[in-house]
């Protein structure tokens, strides 16, 4: 008896009875900055330890790729919120426009094509791998899949100062345009702080001599956590 039973469960089963359709991953709750704060002084309240092993790292632990909602992905928003002068192409997709990049502070010209469109990237500011190993290695698939996709992680810049900076932290990349370091590294605080990462000595002492500079930068607002 028991056999038939599990022989016509099986049968049912090859029939194509159809499965409910996967649901999306809910947003993860994180640790956000008090609006107001000094990004001096969160920076003393990030934890400082040895960077752990880089083993097990790969893109994928972070998510397949750019995430998508309503047919957008990740990617196509970003540009939407930091390009100006733009064209779009069916509500999402970014064909032109013009990038005021804040890595070089260079007027960069986007326009989308196989030869043409990675003149404008989309930087990781916390570097994905540096954070896989100050504690994204400890946060769950959908904690680092939101990470990776995070507006205040993301930023539109010039190509090729994105892969110079690669998987840098700020004791070894700084961006070349100086009035843009304090943001930057307020907004490196900012995901740190946000996804629960830890911070390297080096890299806490490179973000101080910056801050030194601009104790009163303000840290970013979550909102579109667009660019000062």
């Amino acid at each position: 008896m028991i056999v038939a039973i599990v022989a016509t469960v099986c049968w049912i089963a090859v029939q194509g009875l159809e499965m409910p359709p996967p649901q999306p991953t809910p947003e993860v709750k994180t640790t956000t900055p008090t609006d107001g704060q000094t990004a001096l002084s969160v920076l003393d309240t990030l934890p400082v330890k040895g960077r752990a092993p880089k083993t097990g790292y790969t893109r994928t632990q972070f998510g397949n790729g750019w995430a998508t909602s309503g047919g957008c992905d990740t990617r196509e928003r970003i540009l939407q919120r930091d390009l100006v002068d733009m064209m779009i192409s069916d509500g999402c997709k970014v064909m032109s426009g013009l990038l005021h990049d804040p890595y070089t502070g260079k007027d960069i010209r986007f326009t989308r094509g196989v030869d043409t469109s990675s003149a404008v990237q989309i930087d990781h500011v916390v570097a994905l791998s540096d954070a896989w190993q100050t504690g994204a290695q400890q946060l769950t698939a959908a904690q680092r899949q939101q990470l990776a996709n995070d507006p205040l992680e993301l930023l539109a810049v010039d190509g090729s100062a994105n892969l110079q900076k690669s998987d840098g932290d700020a004791a070894t990349w700084l961006p070349s345009n100086k009035s843009f370091r304090c943001q930057y590294i307020a907004r490196q605080i900012a995901v740190k702080i946000k996804y629960t990462l830890w911070i390297t000595q080096a890299e806490k002492d490179a973000m101080m001599r910056v801050l030194s500079g601009c104790p009163e930068q303000q840290m970013p607002r979550e909102s579109g956590a667009q660019v000062n």
